[in-house]
């Protein structure tokens, strides 16, 4: 979806920065659809899992900054990070130090290529147990999760939904402690953050999603509020910092999710932010529209507001709308939402200067 016609979408729509995914997340899966977001399943694999030795090259980052660029806008982080180059950084396996270089590499890349945040999620679950149905207003199609996902633990050769290797033994991946993945997350921070620093690039990091302790039987690391205040503390820097995602902190079960994005756009800590509401909380909860949710979120735009948040503010998915281009639509919607509530900041400003 990296085209100029999406560019000219989102010019139009009143953005001004993009970030984008470079991680085909649904390789050779028939579920994919084309302009359209998929959302995934309960259990079942997104897809393959990209080439080994593919990374992404300077020259590659480049053309698609300055492609963004010439369409009126900025390209402002690149999301997520292909299982090929570093499950075994996420499993503690084998070929971790080469993963390790592949993202440092990677990270190096970005600093040549001028893209200055890398979002990604250190999670062996990944985003699975997912159920969609018609659940939005006027029955749009949107995601949950109808209860816990332990029954099914993951299966050899997969790691954050996708399929890494396709001839892996039967079997399923054993599973570790919570105290072992911080620490597999922590030697990570403490690898690749000083190469960031060098290189002029934030890593943001993403809570977990659904943010329950435990997903297919392997443990989570952030899925409470305060949880993210570890993660930044096991590696203090500007280039150490958060992927916010006010749907995924709303779905937790402590907390206040103003409270939180209080708390961590006051440190400026937030690289970016994900703009998404939701009704329930884990296990049991559903996506909605940007304005029927639990969440109030002309508060949560406030609290940035007061905060002096400078980063950038997307919509990461929505309820689908009944159309020719229900992802357009659905982005559409929630972009409306946002730049109304930014144009009512300004006024007000205006008003009391």
């Amino acid at each position: 979806m990296l085209s100029r016609d999406n560019y000219d979408f989102a010019r139009q729509a009143g953005c001004t920065h993009i970030v984008v995914h470079l991680v085909d997340y649904f390789r050779q899966n028939s579920a994919n659809p084309r302009d359209n977001q998929p959302t995934g399943g309960k259990y079942g694999a997104w897809g393959i899992a990209g080439e080994p030795g593919t990374l992404w090259t300077t020259s590659e980052l480049t053309r698609i900054r300055r492609e963004i660029e010439d369409a009126g806008l900025f390209l402002a982080a690149i999301e997520n990070i292909d299982p090929v180059f570093w499950y075994d950084v996420l499993l503690d396996g084998p070929k971790r130090l080469e993963h390790i270089g592949n993202i440092k590499t990677i990270i190096r890349r970005m600093g040549e290529a001028g893209v200055p945040v890398l979002g990604y999620n250190f999670s062996i679950g990944g985003v699975c147990g997912r159920v969609s149905g018609p659940w939005g207003r006027g029955g749009a199609i949107t995601v949950g999760m109808d209860g816990p996902v332990d029954d099914v633990p993951i299966p050899s050769g997969m790691v954050w939904n996708m399929i890494y290797d396709q001839h892996a033994a039967p079997g399923m991946l054993p599973t570790i402690t919570r105290e072992e993945l911080w620490r597999r997350l922590e030697g990570f921070l403490e690898e690749v953050i000083p190469v960031a620093e060098q290189a002029g690039v934030r890593l943001a990091a993403h809570p977990d999603d659904p943010p329950m302790p435990t997903m297919r039987q392997q443990p989570r690391l952030v899925y409470q509020p305060g949880m993210y205040q570890r993660l930044l503390d096991a590696v203090p820097s500007n280039s150490n910092q958060l992927e916010l995602c006010v749907g995924t902190l709303a779905e937790m079960t402590e907390g206040e999710v103003y409270d939180a994005v209080d708390k961590y756009s006051r440190q400026g800590k937030i690289a970016y932010i994900h703009l998404r509401n939701v009704a329930g909380k884990v296990p049991y909860y559903r996506e909605t529209f940007i304005d029927e949710g639990d969440v109030d979120m002309i508060r949560i735009l406030s609290i940035l507001q007061r905060n002096n948040f400078d980063g950038v503010i997307l919509p990461d998915h929505t309820p689908q709308m009944t159309c020719a281009a229900p992802w357009h639509a659905g982005m559409a919607h929630t972009i409306g939402f946002v730049a109304a509530a930014l144009a009512m900041f300004r006024k007000r400003s205006e008003a009391l200067a």
